[in-house]
């Protein structure tokens, strides 16, 4: 018996000592990361250097600082994600760089939304249209997403046997009404807006047909301006392109050569040789290559280095679902970004803000904190809009006091709506896990929104009658600030989700454009020739990230990896169980295909 405690207790002091060892080498690891991020040590950029641009991590508005936002659990690394700031200040740089001869865009899959994508696509335009400078596109495999950037590329070259994705635009949504009923789960829902269908995936089973109109008509819209993009740098029609996609044409990268998808086919070896030639370098000399991860840290050219500029523009980053409180680096927290306004607003070397919105919106409540601070900054400076991907009901809420709106033409916007959802688990607990309660109260409604019973009839109908009262607040809002009538909002309200394009013609945003053309509306309306950018939230120390956010980090980047493309089912329902109080959120989460 001695002897048999005595191997249990070594098992177990073994194992206690590989998890130990195990968290100091994940420790050791990310420390190392964090070092490498922190080191901002210029790069020499060297003569005949090809910008290779390689979008394979997610993109977010802002570089971040912390490693573990994108940790990749297999190869025990961080994946070093990039932000639409760098990427779009490293092409204007390379534009003026006489060291850079040429970008090489290496894509096969884009983590991003068309927003931010056709933001970095205007800033290639830009590159070829304002020099004599080359881009060139090699893919072993292309997917749509990443041929709608590749397309803009001098020439687009396919290994001979691989393939391009081409079927156009689907919106797939996931409804739970199913899951919640298996689990004797009620989801109450109180809402204003026939098309405000955030909850209709807890209350149906398939769409609408107000969401399924509303739906249709965005992703129509997102399509339209995709392909005449396209056709434009391919030389094609619009209906040529629809024609092959539809009949499934474009099956073979023989097939994409024949019609006119891609310009030729090569190897990767044969690609170099080509690209060697375009270079004028002899068959025995290497391509000198540089990542955007390394190009951002090359020194600016001296026509771009202006000496000390006392004038700055705040561009501060919102991006994430609307929560109280602070927030994380994935959250719009209320109290962290109405303090990046605020501060912006009383340093008198700002002298515009912009706010770069990407959200699908959450908290009444934290929304209008927000925008208290921005009818504030407005009184005494321009104030910008710039909206991604998606900046829609509480995204559009804090973005609707701004001077001018600027959003592309894919943006997703609008979803002028309010909503509530409280669960009623009563039947769950009891059915499922044999688990009932009881209760003591002081007065009638003590624990009303207990997920332990229902609500009565008169609590649903408090609940409505401060839904329409916020509603009424957010159109009132709206028609403030896009000087027009209360019930003009309200007929394009309603929840209905818009594209940049339809929300032009609406009114309900001024320019089409990006986070580049909000800057220059800013640096206009304030009268500025030569400004820096002040970068606001400050972003904490990636090492002071690592030990704030080290376990939840960890949880999420394993869960991403574990789930995969699935995790974003797992991820709606998880923001149900985390919503508190009247909802301003976008209808779903939506995934274009």
């Amino acid at each position: 018996m001695g002897q048999f405690f005595k191997f249990v207790f070594a098992s177990m002091l073994g194992m206690l000592v590989a998890i130990f060892v195990s968290v100091f080498i994940f420790i050791g690891i990310v420390a190392v990361s964090v070092s490498s991020l922190d080191e901002k040590k210029s790069v020499t950029v060297e003569q005949n250097t090809v910008l290779k641009i390689s979008l394979s991590t997610p993109i977010v508005d802002r570089t971040p600082n912390d490693p573990l936002q994108n940790f990749d659990f297999e190869a025990m690394e961080p994946n070093r994600m990039l932000g639409l700031n760098t990427i779009l200040e490293s092409i204007q740089k390379a534009k003026g760089d006489k060291k850079i001869k040429g970008i090489y865009l290496n894509l096969e899959e884009i983590s991003a939304g068309m927003s931010t994508i056709r933001e970095i696509r205007e800033a290639l335009l830009s590159f070829k249209e304002d020099s004599d400078k080359f881009i060139v596109c090699y893919s072993e495999m292309i997917s749509q997403k990443a041929y709608y950037l590749g397309s803009v590329a001098d020439e687009v070259i396919l290994n001979p046997e691989g393939y391009i994705q081409l079927t156009g635009l689907s919106a797939t949504i996931p409804f739970f009404k199913g899951t919640l009923e298996k689990l004797d789960v009620e989801a109450q829902i109180i809402r204003h807006g026939k098309f405000k269908s955030a909850v209709e995936p807890f209350m149906l089973d398939k769409m609408s047909e107000a969401n399924r109109e509303q739906t249709s008509r965005f992703v129509n819209s997102i399509w339209d301006n995709m392909i005449v993009d396209i056709t434009a740098s391919r030389d094609m029609s619009v209906g040529e392109f629809n024609r092959i996609i539809d009949t499934l044409d474009v099956g073979s990268a023989g097939d994409a050569l024949q019609f006119g998808i891609v310009d030729k086919l090569m190897f990767y070896d044969e690609f170099i040789v080509s690209l060697k030639e375009r270079l004028g370098l002899e068959e025995d000399k290497e391509i000198t290559f540089m990542s955007l991860t390394k190009y951002e840290n090359a020194p600016k050219t001296k026509k771009e280095s202006k000496g000390v500029i006392r004038d700055r523009i705040a561009v501060i980053y919102a991006q994430g679902g609307i929560v109280s409180g602070e927030g994380d680096p994935d959250q719009i927290g209320s109290t962290t970004i109405s303090a990046a306004i605020r501060n912006a607003r009383k340093d008198k070397k700002v002298k515009a803000i912009v706010l770069r919105v990407n959200s699908g919106g959450g908290s009444a409540l934290a929304s209008d904190i927000i925008l208290r601070e921005m009818d504030l900054a407005r009184q005494v400076k321009p104030v910008i809009a710039s909206m991604g991907d998606v900046a829609a009901s509480g995204g559009y809420y804090i973005s609707c006091f701004a001077d001018t709106i600027v959003a592309s033409s894919t943006t997703i916007t609008g979803s002028i709506g309010v909503l509530g959802i409280l669960l009623n688990m009563k039947e769950f607990y009891s059915n499922k896990l044999g688990i009932t309660f009881d209760r003591v109260r002081t007065n009638e409604h003590s624990d009303i929104g207990s997920p332990t019973r229902p609500l009565t009839p008169m609590e649903k109908q408090k609940i409505q009658e401060e839904v329409e009262r916020i509603y009424d607040v957010f159109i009132d809002h709206v028609a403030e600030g896009r000087g027009m009538t209360k019930a003009d909002v309200d007929s394009i309200g309603q929840g209905r989700v818009w594209s940049g394009e339809d929300a032009l013609e609406l009114g309900l945003i001024d320019v089409l454009g990006g986070l580049g053309d909000a800057i220059e509306i800013a640096a206009e309306m304030a009268g500025l020739e030569e400004y820096r950018i002040k970068e606001l939230p400050k972003q904490k120390d990636p090492f002071e990230e690592i030990l704030a956010e080290l376990t939840g980090a960890v949880r999420l980047s394993m869960m991403k990896y574990e789930l995969g493309d699935s995790y974003i089912y797992y991820e709606q329902l998880k923001k149900l169980t985390r919503m508190k109080g009247i909802q301003m959120i976008v209808p779903y989460s939506l995934e274009l295909n």
